[in-house]
């Protein structure tokens, strides 16, 4: 009964809506989206007896890319709901790429396929409800629910039972998911990470590492540079051998670095070098101003300041660091990492004025590791090849 009257009232609101859309569709914005979304204008059903991925964004299609193309190409249908989510999809598979019709519509729309697979929270009811009546087994991977978004979800978790009932498989991204997944009502979790830890950028050659402490402040942005370099000079009070590798975030900084760094060392008395002159790395200082270099130079270090979350950045990937199994100080604002950071071990999160104090005795930090050491999206593949 909720399945009809759930269309209804979605019918109900697409009537209404029509004009709107209408209107909409002339923007350039939505000149393609809408038009396929809502009036189904080149956006033909799917070839049957696939494996249909349904993928939201941008960044869930590039994490999803190394998933999708372990099938063969002849099996996958891959839908989306956003103008630069189908950009990507349609780079792997432009005959059987569509954006995902209004749930109404899914109704003629969705053909049987072999199973289904959603990415993170694209949780339509319909789309999951009406997959499974054509034979499909459903999947939702990579799930997660953000601190910002729980409240709302708990508000209408009566809702989400009925989406969650059509769901055959949950692949969530910690514990803390998979506690507020089952509040919503998901059953059959299991806990894999996210799939970003299945790209990890692994090193491409290897450095030499110099003698002493290695620090690599890595992936800084404008502002952390002079505060870590602050930071490193009384951890070399205390360790005079100690060296500092500093890898700026962006090429473009990296003369202006190079001149505050130049300043710097000029009234410590301080050896600097660039890397891009001289890659033996014996200076006090290095700046690493060669790109490609920076999962290197964390292969070697002794411990990393990771950049992008004393300014409110959003943080960078720690994992590449993690996989190392070595200390890393970063700041409060990874708030574009904080699902990835879940999956880290040890990971030293401070204020910025506390830098100086944090790094004075770096054996008191405890070291890194990743929690997950399988790869999910080797787990998730085998499910899915399970079912079909």
């Amino acid at each position: 009964m909720f399945l009809y009257i759930y269309t209804f009232l979605l019918t109900i609101l697409y009537v209404i809506s029509f004009p709107f859309i209408l209107i909409l569709s002339f923007k350039k914005k939505y000149r393609s989206s809408l038009p396929a979304r809502f009036l189904l204008w080149r956006n033909p059903p799917f070839e049957s007896n696939g494996i249909w991925f349904h993928i939201c964004s941008f960044g869930e299609a590039r994490a999803t890319k190394p998933l999708i193309e372990r099938f063969d190409s002849k099996l996958y249908r891959l839908s989306t709901t956003t103008k630069t989510g189908f950009d990507v999809i349609k780079e792997l598979t432009p005959n059987e790429s569509r954006y995902l019709p209004f749930e109404p519509l899914l109704w003629f729309w969705i053909r049987p396929q072999r199973a289904l697979v959603v990415v993170e929270a694209e949780l339509w009811y319909l789309l999951f409800a009406l997959a499974k009546a054509k034979g499909a087994k459903t999947f939702l991977i990579n799930a997660r629910i953000s601190d910002r978004s729980w409240s709302k979800y708990y508000r209408f978790r009566w809702f989400y039972r009925y989406i969650f009932s059509k769901i055959d498989y949950v692949y969530a991204q910690s514990e803390i998911d998979r506690e507020r997944l089952e509040a919503l009502g998901a059953y059959n979790i299991k806990v894999l990470g996210s799939i970003k830890l299945s790209q990890i950028s692994k090193p491409t050659r290897e450095l030499k590492k110099p003698n002493g402490f290695l620090v690599c402040a890595g992936s800084t942005h404008e502002g952390e540079e002079s505060e870590i370099i602050q930071a490193f000079r009384e951890l070399k009070s205390i360790r005079p051998e100690a060296k500092m590798l500093i890898v700026p975030r962006h090429p473009e900084r990296f003369d202006s670095v190079w001149r505050m760094i130049r300043s710097f060392a000029k009234f410590q008395n301080w050896k600097i070098e660039r890397f891009s002159e001289n890659e033996n790395m014996e200076a006090d200082l290095i700046l690493v101003d060669k790109m490609g270099e920076l999962v290197n130079c964390y292969a070697i270090s002794d411990l990393v300041i990771l950049g992008g979350a004393f300014e409110p950045i959003g943080g960078h990937n720690a994992a590449e660091v993690a996989q190392f199994e070595i200390p890393i100080i970063t700041g409060e604002h990874f708030f574009n990492q904080r699902d990835l950071f879940a999956n880290i071990e040890g990971i030293t999160i401070i204020e910025r004025d506390s830098l100086v104090d944090t790094l004075k005795y770096p054996k008191l930090l405890p070291k890194t590791r990743l929690k997950f050491v399988k790869d999910p999206i080797e787990i998730i593949e085998e499910e899915i090849r399970n079912v079909l």
